[in-house]
């Protein structure tokens, strides 16, 4: 017998002393790597956003975007590796942003951008200042969040600004913890010596803010000369001091314009305390156990306890690239109890808002313990249907193979995250596969008692599925591998997949043929004594297989009535997805412990109606019972997760702007999802009384990669007034569809603005220099700092500044009262009112100019909550409106484009864009991917056949898998998800492996006295055994993850999918050869082949 490569490597290794050597090389290997690759909860997408911010001051959004913005997108799109250009422009601002390709590393993008802006700055309009450019990336997401809130009724002792001294001291602390990266703080107000001018006394003394400032700043200077020699020494020399009583710069002199000496105290008051505020941050728990760290406590959230309100600050810690997240969070953590009780005083609540690292872990541990389960199960299935000494073989073999697996994951740079575990997970049933088929060929040999010794018949049972089993094995890479091509922002998310998913595959050849073996010999030799003759090769199993396909293949008219009825049933099905029976979504939602409410009040609104609302929406969030805690943001953002890091939410700083960070009970203590528990949120944050053209969003952590909203209508148009109209129009046809919810748009409403103008005849009138004006309007509205305080004793120094307080930030008479200075003539000192050289008028601002890829849009966006949650479903339902009678006969019906940017701009077009973009692009490559491993697949089979026609036997039986697939999706209620898809494309691999096993017994063991009916019903009675092993060890497999929000659709597949099409593959196939050849004759084709191979 031909042993080939497989026969060859048994019986190289079946005696060898290496062979144990090389299984604890294995173990130490893949240990080692399970010790130190790093732990995260998602897969670190590199996706580069570089943000280009350049002030445009006095600049309209129209005159800005002609100015700034075009030469900047110019000199932008031309860098290597951008694929996006976006820009918003506003009045006095732009912002161009470059999103580089996925992949790209970070800090070469920043590099690039720099170097490209300052190679063509000549191309930007005089005047204009530097541009700023922010890089943000994944490794910039905080992994861990800490909020500082005093204890109730200890709010007048810790305020915000003692709780901000207080988090600048930890910040210190904990940045110095290994791996810790990118720190910073929301919340708190610093201390500062405020000197705060009264107008009307400036008016009465004749001094101007110019004096003041000048005369504060000159006090408070000091600098270093040379040394000079005293007494026979060098001694430093400095000249000056800063000023280190904040009393004495009340008693400072200042000469008034008639020569009066004043003080400062009798111009301005001298405050010293918090700066006034522009955000606030409160925490909201519930009294008495909102802070409890036990998972009792944590339980009893939302049943007990009365809420109370806090002032807070959030100081949010990053991780260096490439850092364990999980170490890095414990070890931060630990650090602060060291700190309670010497720098964190009694008193002060350091609460824990987010912890990616323990949700990693967690995770991380789930999956691990699922990894055991499957383990654990199939384990028992092989006791149970070949033996328990065979089941010890696969005890062992599992978990070398998985080691194998993260040490080569380790090697090449993943981590361990959910997705790369998840495909462990979901490996685990396909990578047995080949141990199973070699484990129970072995003990089909020495069942037969042929006077074989053990070893020879381990090596000759090898090799007989030697050649079948590493073409199968490869048919499973060739359907795995091609995902890895899968572009745009979804290709990095899956990539662990494919790989680990191919390496365990590749590995589990190598062991079974390798160690299997030798196992086996060590271990199950002895169970061929107590074993069944030859005559056995037939199990009970295989005889009611026969039963069953018997009647399948009587006759020829029977077999193709069957394989018709699985065709059309196939078919039938498949009508599930446009009927709407099995919904279609790149990825359905995760149990996250937390989600973000977004609240826009109309421009101009102030903070305190801001809080306002938040506070509202706080109070009715309180009631749900899983909710533990709330953090409110008015005036700022929460700290940004992955999501926060594409929609940019670390720019929202307006007064208008508010965020509430909510935060769940961990999932092991609350029943429902976090989804159904942010559906009932968004139902009653809907209720609540806001002030007109105020939008309140809900935003979850996305389970794949974000985007600027679910549902995203891009609006191109001849102009902006065209593209603005037809945007407000397709706006309320969101608001009309029942499953569109949190709509927005991006231009918004033109915020208020004050237009302080110059009088010029008045300015020579008065002989006032222009520029005195202007900054006498700098300091009043402004203010200026002009120092520093020194404090001495480790403490931070206090910014000395001149700025009204918030109260008086007014425009009124008392404002025009300032003094500005009259230098226009040589020598004269006099002063003139601030009323008298300006006139203030209210004009409109512009609306925000909104660019993608160097074209004018203008954006509707939304989310999908309710009977639908796939973009898809949006898009048909407000295509269907547009498309009717509603639509204004005076405005232009746009076209509506499902991808790619209009040709040109002369008539208005609905481009989609957000999760559809994904979508579509994710679907493509996945189907491409499809293709390409069947096509794989083909050629590998060829090559093992010698045929043409074969593969095409083999390949048969996969689109039957859809039958079970989406059976399974309905009966779930699940819909059929990217990680469906993932499922659909590895089964083609394990149906092929299946019918190779099939197809080659019938090649190659047919006799030639038999009929073709009875080889096809011998080969499947004798190989279905172990082909339902297999089918059964990866359905086992697949069963841990059932439940899992994300992965629930690769398990439905691969459970649904395998229960249906390993029954019908074991039927079709046998089908298909009577149908295309004479039953009632011998199989010839490959006989004389078999036996002189023999």
């Amino acid at each position: 017998m031909k042993l080939g490569l497989s026969g060859h490597l048994a019986n190289g290794f079946i005696r060898s002393p290496l062979t144990p050597l090389f299984l604890l090389a294995a173990l130490g290997l893949g240990l080692i790597a399970l010790l130190t690759i790093p732990r995260e909860e998602e897969p670190q997408i590199s996706v580069p956003m570089i943000d280009i911010m350049v002030r445009a001051d006095g600049l309209a959004a129209a005159d800005a975007v002609e100015l700034i913005t075009e030469p900047l997108e110019a000199i932008i799109s031309g860098i290597a590796e951008v694929e996006h250009t976006y820009s918003n422009t506003m009045d006095d601002q732009v912002v161009v942003t470059a999103r580089f390709k996925v992949g790209v590393a970070e800090d070469l993008a920043v590099l690039r951008v720099h170097e490209e802006i300052r190679g063509h700055y000549d191309q930007l309009p005089l005047g204009v200042p530097e541009p700023l450019i922010i890089a943000r990336g994944i490794n910039d997401v905080p992994i861990l969040t800490l909020t500082l809130s005093p204890e109730p009724g200890l709010g007048e002792r810790w305020t915000d600004a003692s709780l901000l001294t207080l988090a600048e001291e930890l910040q210190s602390r904990l940045t110095s913890v290994d791996g810790s990266g990118l720190s910073f703080m929301v919340g708190g107000r610093a201390d500062q010596v405020r000197i705060e001018p009264d107008p009307e006394r400036l008016a009465l003394y004749g001094v101007t803010l110019q004096q003041l400032a000048g005369k504060i700043g000159a006090a408070n200077s000091a600098f270093p000369v040379r040394p000079v020699f005293q007494n026979g020494a060098v001694a430093q020399t400095l000249v000056g001091e800063t000023l280190r009583d904040p009393a004495s710069i009340g008693l400072l002199l200042l000469t008034t314009r008639d020569g009066r000496p004043v003080y400062v105290r009798d111009v301005a008051d001298v405050v010293i305390g918090a700066e006034p505020s522009d955000h606030r941050v409160w925490s909201l728990s519930r009294e008495g156990d909102a802070h409890a760290e036990d998972a009792q406590a944590e339980a009893a959230h939302g049943a007990t306890g009365d809420w109370v309100r806090t002032p807070a600050v959030t100081l949010a810690l990053a991780k260096r690239p490439g850092a364990n997240a999980v170490v890095v969070a414990e070890q931060v953590l630990d650090t602060v109890e060291t700190l309670r009780g010497t720098l964190i005083p009694d008193g002060v609540r350091v609460e824990v808002t987010r912890n990616y690292g323990e949700t990693a872990a967690e995770k991380a541990n789930e999956l691990f313990f699922h990894l055991g389960l499957a383990t654990i199960s199939i384990v028992v299935l092989i006791a149970l249907m070949v033996g328990w000494r065979e089941s010890i073989v696969v005890l062992v073999v599992i978990p070398t193979t998985i080691l194998l697996t993260l040490f080569a994951s380790n090697t090449l740079g993943f981590t361990i995250n959910r997705v790369s575990l998840f495909a462990l997970i979901f490996s685990i049933g396909i990578l047995v596969d080949d141990a199973i088929v070699v484990i129970e060929n072995i003990a089909r040999h020495w069942a037969m008692k042929d006077g074989r010794p053990p070893i020879k018949a381990a090596v000759e049972a090898v090799a007989e599925v030697g050649n079948p089993t590493i073409v199968a094995t490869l048919t499973v890479v060739a359907a795995l591998l091609p995902m890895l091509f899968v572009s745009g922002l979804m290709g990095p998310y899956m990539a662990p997949i494919p790989i680990n998913a191919s390496a365990a595959m590749i590995f589990s050849f190598f062991v079974a043929m390798i160690i299997t073996p030798w196992l086996m010999v060590k271990i199950a030799s002895n169970a061929g004594e107590h074993a069944h003759g030859a005559e056995d090769s037939e199990t009970r199993l295989g005889r009611g297989y026969r039963a069953i396909a018997g009647w399948v293949v009587k006759s020829r008219a029977r077999a193709w009535a069957f394989l018709i009825s699985a065709g059309v049933l196939t078919l039938v099905v498949m009508m599930a997805i446009p009927l709407g029976i099995v919904t279609v979504k790149l990825l359905p939602f995760d149990n996250k412990s937390e989600f973000q409410v977004i609240v826009d009040l109309p421009e101009g609104a102030s903070l305190e109606d801001t809080e306002r609302v938040l506070f509202e929406a706080a109070d009715v969030l309180s009631g749900v019972e899983e909710v533990i805690s709330i953090q409110a943001y008015a005036g700022a953002s929460a700290p940004f997760n992955f999501n926060g890091l594409v929609r940019h939410y670390f720019f929202r700083s307006n007064p208008e702007q508010g965020d509430l960070q909510v935060n769940l009970a961990s999932r092991h203590h609350r029943t429902r999802q976090s989804h159904d528990i942010a559906l009932e949120a968004r139902e009653l944050l809907s209720a609540i009384p806001m002030p007109e053209g105020t939008v309140i969003k809900l935003a979850e952590t996305p389970p794949g990669p974000p985007v600027l909203a679910t549902l995203l209508a891009e609006i191109y148009g001849p102009d902006g007034e065209t593209r603005r109209a037809v945007a407000s129009e397709v706006r309320r046809i969101f608001e009309d569809v029942d499953f569109i919810v949190d709509v927005d748009d991006s231009f918004g409403q033109p915020r208020p603005r004050l237009q302080i103008v110059l009088d010029q005849d008045n300015l020579e009138f008065y002989g006032v220099e222009q520029g005195d004006v202007f900054e006498t309007l700098r300091i009043l509205l402004d203010g200026r700092a002009v120092g520093y305080a020194q404090q001495g004793d480790g403490r931070n120094p206090l910014e000395i500044t001149i700025d009204l307080p918030r109260s008086e930030r007014i425009w009124a008479e008392r404002l025009l009262s300032t003094p500005v200075p009259a230098n226009l003539l040589p020598g004269d000192r006099t002063v003139v009112e601030l009323g008298d050289v300006v006139s203030v008028r209210e004009v409109e601002g512009s609306p925000v100019i909104y660019r993608r890829d160097g074209r004018f849009a203008d954006m509707v966006m939304g989310e999908l909550a309710g009977r639908y949650e796939a973009p898809i479903y949006g898009m048909g339902a407000v295509a269907e409106r547009i498309e009717g009678e509603d639509w204004p006969e005076d405005l232009p019906r746009p076209d509506i484009r499902l991808f790619g940017q209009p040709i040109s701009d002369d008539a208005p077009t609905l481009l989609w864009d957000g999760e559809w973009e994904i979508t579509y692009v994710t679907f493509r490559d996945m189907g491409a991917a499809f293709m390409v491993a069947l096509a794989g697949i083909y050629v590998l089979v060829v090559a093992q056949f010698g045929s043409f026609r074969a593969p095409l036997v083999i390949l048969t039986p996969v689109p039957l898998t859809l039958i079970g697939i989406l059976i399974g999706h309905a009966l779930f209620g699940a819909p059929f998800s990217a990680t469906s898809m993932i499922g659909f494309i590895a089964l083609a691999g394990i149906i092929v492996r299946n019918s190779i096993l099939l197809v080659d017994f019938i090649r190659h063991e047919a006799k030639p006295d038999e009929t073709l009916r009875e080889t096809v019903l011998r080969a499947g009675a004798i190989r279905f055994k172990p082909i339902l092993l297999t089918a059964l060890a990866a359905m086992l497999g697949a069963s841990v993850i059932l439940f899992d929000p994300i992965f629930q659709g690769l398990a439905i597949s691969l459970l649904f999918g395998l229960l249906s099409s390993t029954l019908l593959t074991l039927l079709v196939i046998p089908a298909v050869y009577v149908v295309f050849k004479d039953p009632d004759t011998p199989y010839r084709t490959d006989v004389g082949k078999a036996h002189a191979e023999d």
